[in-house]
């Protein structure tokens, strides 16, 4: 039973340790979608886009922070839209 435990608890841990790679923009929305600071986007490299997100949702806390893969533009689902 110790064993399944360890087995299920490392599972869950290996499991939430996702690797973002690539490079994303993100940008910002107000309530409605439409575009909050003009001209402001910001690039992120993998994992960074936490940090960024962190960083603009500080500065914006009622904003919604899209994500978006620069090289395809495809959004980033697993971590886009967050709302701030």
């Amino acid at each position: 039973m110790k064993n399944l435990l360890v087995l299920l608890s490392a599972g869950a841990l290996l499991g939430g340790c996702m690797t973002l790679s690539g490079t994303y923009q993100l940008s910002l929305q107000d309530a409605n979608g439409q575009p909050m600071a003009k001209n402001m986007t910001m690039v992120a490299e993998g994992g960074g886009i936490y940090t960024m997100r962190n960083a603009m949702c500080a500065t914006y806390p009622h904003a919604t922070v899209i994500i978006r893969d620069l090289k395809s533009g495809e959004e980033l689902k697993s971590e886009s839209p967050y709302k701030c």
